[in-house]
């Protein structure tokens, strides 16, 4: 990779430590079981997403909790590595990070993963600036709550939904500064009703589903209602759906033998918000399903950084 930093990134959400471990499947009631290989890495959606977008020639920024537990270290370390800064909202926490306990099957690459996700991670009500009182954080302008200068110099933001408020906050103040807002819809959460209409990018998974919404076409109008220009949905080793002109459309997606399907949806985002800064929004699905299946083909979330050089933009 080109040694010349092109673009800034914002990337709110989730921080997690990742143990990920490679066997032949998890293991059943009572049965231990011993790893082929193991990594410890940080994780969490735009964890992932901000480390695949400093891997593309980028600066990327982490907003998120941390905080001072000695496990942090763990996850400091490796986005160290990675050139990827992070902003912690919480740094005086004792709390442990949360923690995703992940095993992959190596004959098929699936993962199995059980996690807390942001239950222990997220931001307190109580952080936010005390003017704001009792009232619900839905009715507050969550714009104040954050710094002014926050998105100095940033050229994308990526948002998971894992910090509900601020992800609200900083949404408005980009939509404000004409700056991109991709969402990553993993899956829905409440308070995105909030955060969605400040979005220009939403790329979903298939198990991205608003109120009332049972398919991918009702998903569609819902996000195309609230005034998303564009909107996708990936369903792994399947055609990416996206709309263009009200109507659905698929783009293929490489075909591979995975090692490991755990963070591809990451890595596409990550992708996602360094090639939309280049190209077309179809053009800039299609690399991005290049480099998610790039990144299936290796072990771990990281390795196949390390086996692979990328040169196209």
């Amino acid at each position: 990779m080109k040694n010349q930093k092109s673009f800034n990134g914002l990337f709110v959400g989730l921080v997690t430590l990742d143990l990920i471990y490679l066997a032949e499947s998890p293991p059943k009631n009572n049965q231990k079981l011993v790893a082929d290989d193991y990594t410890v890495a940080a994780g969490g959606p735009v964890t992932n997403a901000a480390v695949t977008f400093s891997h593309l020639s980028n600066n990327a920024k982490i907003y998120g909790v941390v905080g001072s537990h000695p496990m942090t270290q763990l996850i400091k370390g490796d986005l160290a590595n990675y050139q990827v800064e992070i902003i912690d909202l919480n740094p005086t926490t004792e709390n442990p990070p949360p923690v995703s306990s992940i095993i992959v099957s190596a004959p098929s690459g699936e993962r199995a993963v059980i996690s807390i996700n942001a239950v222990k991670g997220s931001l307190p009500n109580f952080f936010l600036p005390k003017k704001f009182g009792r009232v619900p954080v839905k009715q507050r302008d969550c714009t104040t709550a954050i710094s002014p200068d926050i998105l100095q110099d940033i050229d994308i933001v990526l948002i998971d939904g894992h910090q509900m408020a601020i992800g609200c906050a900083i949404s408005q103040k980009a939509k404000a500064e004409n700056i991109p807002v991709v969402i990553d819809g993993g899956s829905w959460k409440p308070g995105f009703e909030k955060l969605l209409p400040f979005a220009d990018y939403a790329i979903c998974s298939a198990n991205f589903y608003p109120p009332n919404c049972h398919t991918s076409e009702e998903v569609f109008a819902y996000l195309n209602q609230v005034g998303i220009p564009h909107i996708a949905i990936t369903h792994g080793e399947k055609p990416i759906q996206y709309l263009s002109q009200n109507k659905i459309n698929l783009i293929d997606v490489p075909k591979i033998q995975a090692a490991d399907t755990l963070g591809a949806g990451d890595v596409f985002h990550g992708a996602f918000c360094h090639h939309v800064l280049h190209n077309t929004f179809i053009a800039s699905l299609e690399k991005s399903a290049k480099i998610a299946a790039l990144s299936c083909q290796s072990f771990g979330t990281r390795r196949w950084m390390e086996e692979s050089v990328i040169s196209e933009q």
